[in-house]
């Protein structure tokens, strides 16, 4: 998935390729899941035993391939999946038991659902007969996920096992990625059977569209080089084609500005003169508006998410829409296409990038200079920034700045939900794709920890940092002990503003400044307005972290804030985290409100920029 991790390209899953001659012998159901996960590739499975899986890891015991790292919580299993495979471009897999164990796994499978992501869950299931009887441990998890998965399998034969992880694979990795489960019944496990491997997989109905109709590309092509105030609008479907390489090619060739969407961060570089951010309710100035005055939306796997466009019907008035993504399903869902094109984005762009240089040798190239004049202009005029802190405290944008700056555009920074995320967005640069993990459409807390987790897991000489909020990581620190336990020595930044900080900032803007149930370090009486005083805060996240294996640090001076993080820099034997006590009342600027249009957005507080025209 990146251009630095040795990974495949979507669409290659050894599922489908295995080599070699048949296999068969004899032996029980859960030694049959074993030794699939074995021929697939799976290196690294994330799980909690319990009753009915438990057949499963008896021989995954004796597994000299696959890596079982056991997690704390079952949604920090399906989390870790979801960071192992966004970083290393691979099929993440986690493990649960029935019931409650496999309930736990439909945060983290609906936001991978959302975000995309190719990951495999394998539930145990209680015995086949048992099946609708409310047994105990009994959840009909194939029926709580069939919205927020690709596919489910419920499993109750064992000579189907092999079969069904070869198309789980390919159908994760493939395509659209997303999420599968396969429930396996406990006596399924148990049960003697055949292993045969290679499998055929048969898959009929499953035949996702890679490669463009040529027709629509030509056409793409010719609105491109006819447009005045074109944007390439770049989403995380580029990302996930492994077309970094292509879309700068493309991007050079036409040069014609570029937005990456917060899940395509790192894809095209932030420091390349062609970009101009990233658009959406926290966006750049200048991508927000650029979407909103561009005569043509070159949407490059996007899918004009609401928080990109804002009030839908006033989004882009002016702009025709190619719109470009392996899922048919998605153009024209929200805005109609003038030029749609199916396929896969690497493929896609490649092709593109041939039009267009057939449209320049015959004469036919766009003209952007009145476009970049303006563009150029609103990024000297609103440049993303922030109001220093009262003296003495910390500005939580200067703290995850600060962290960009030292550990730099080689590591892997993992985001919780909230104020942080978007800062983290906004502060740190991003030069390379699969540096930038964060839960975009679902917005789940509790995501930096076990996400970091699974990509340090995955990617362990790269230098991964989770940025998270005190809200989020009071949901799911307890896989920092999985950390410390299994070798995985990720850093960790909360940015402890002592509340949860999005839903203050809305109150503070919505609701007159009644700071109702946001306050995380005191009790009820708390009115939310005056910060806490120094020592008074619950948990005490050092002495938290050190409980769990850490290291533990604090800052809460700007001068320290250098020392502080190299300091956790140079700490690699064992996870680190740092309680950076930071101003309560920051705000993330720009801001669209939610349900308003994209021409009300705000650089400021009360700051509405003016683009000398009738839309201001």
């Amino acid at each position: 998935m990146t251009e630095h991790a040795a990974s495949p390209r979507r669409g290659d899953t050894p599922a489908a390729h295995a080599p070699g001659p048949q296999t068969t012998e004899t032996m029980t159901g859960a030694q049959s899941l074993i030794r699939s996960l074995e021929a697939v590739g799976a290196d690294t499975v994330f799980g909690i035993p319990g009753g009915a899986i438990l057949p499963a890891y008896d021989p995954l015991m004796d597994s000299t391939k696959v890596r079982h790292i056991l997690v704390r919580h079952e949604q920090g299993a399906g989390h870790a999946a979801t960071g192992y495979a966004q970083a290393t471009g691979r099929v993440g897999v986690c493990m649960a038991t029935s019931g409650p164990g496999a309930t736990n796994l439909v945060t983290p499978i609906a936001d991978a659902y959302m975000d995309s992501v190719p990951i495999v869950a394998i539930t145990g299931q209680v015995a086949s007969k048992a099946i609708g009887t409310d047994a105990f441990q009994e959840a009909d998890i194939c029926g709580i996920t069939m919205p927020i998965t690709k596919h489910n399998f419920l499993v109750t034969d064992p000579a189907e096992i092999p079969r069904v992880i070869a198309e789980a694979f390919h159908i994760a990795g493939t395509g659209r990625p997303g999420p599968v489960l396969v429930d396996i019944a406990k006596d399924a496990l148990q049960a003697t059977t055949v292993f045969r491997w290679p499998v055929e997989t048969s898959l009929p109905g499953y035949r996702p569209v890679t490669k463009p109709h040529a027709k629509q590309i030509r056409e793409a092509a010719k609105m491109l080089v006819a447009a005045r105030k074109p944007v390439l609008y770049v989403g995380g479907g580029v990302l996930k084609a492994n077309a970094s390489a292509e879309l700068r090619i493309l991007a050079e060739l036409t040069g014609a500005p570029v937005v990456t969407t917060l899940m395509a961060l790192g894809v095209f570089p932030d420091s390349h003169p062609q970009h101009l951010g990233m658009p959406g309710m926290h966006g750049s100035v200048p991508a927000v508006t650029a979407l909103q005055k561009s005569d043509l939306l070159f949407t490059l796997g996007a899918r004009f998410d609401d928080r990109v466009t804002g009030k839908l019907d006033s989004f882009a008035p002016f702009a025709k829409v190619v719109h470009a993504d392996i899922d048919p399903a998605e153009i024209g869902k929200n805005r109609p296409a003038d030029v749609p094109i199916v396929g896969d984005a690497r493929e896609v762009i490649a092709d593109l990038i041939v039009a267009v240089q057939a449209e320049f040798d015959a004469g036919h190239k766009g003209d952007y200079t009145d476009w970049w004049v303006k563009l150029n202009e609103w990024k000297r005029t609103y440049p993303l920034g922030y109001e220093a802190a009262p003296e003495g405290e910390l500005s939580p944008q200067q703290v995850i700045e600060r962290i960009g700056q030292l550990v730099g555009s080689d590591a892997i920074y993992a985001a919780g939900v909230g104020q942080h995320q978007m800062w983290a967005s906004q502060f740190i640069t991003y030069e390379k794709p699969a540096t930038w993990l964060n839960s975009g459409g679902a917005g789940t807390m509790g995501y930096a920890v076990p996400a970091a987790m699974g990509a340090k897991a995955g990617r362990p000489d790269t230098e991964v940092w989770a940025i998270d909020g005190d809200g989020c990581f009071q949901m799911t620190n307890q896989e920092l002990v999985t950390c410390a336990l299994n070798n995985i020595p990720i850093k960790v930044a909360v940015i402890n503003n002592g509340s949860l900080g999005m839903v203050r900032q809305w109150q503070t803007l919505f609701y007159n400044q009644r700071y109702s149930n946001t306050v995380l370090h005191a009790g009820p009486e708390h009115d939310g307005k005056q910060p806490p005083a120094r020592g008074t805060r619950i948990p005490d996240f050092v002495m938290l972290s050190e409980a769990m294996g850490c290291v533990g640090l604090r800052c809460e001076r700007p001068e320290d804030l250098d020392a502080v993080i190299k300091q956790a820099m140079e700490i690699n034997d064992r996870p680190v985290v740092i309680d950076f006590i930071v101003h309560q009342d920051a705000m993330v600027w720009p801001m669209v409100a939610a349900g308003t249009s994209n021409d009300e957005i705000l650089a400021a507080r009360d700051v509405r920029p003016d683009f000398g025209d009738d839309l201001d």
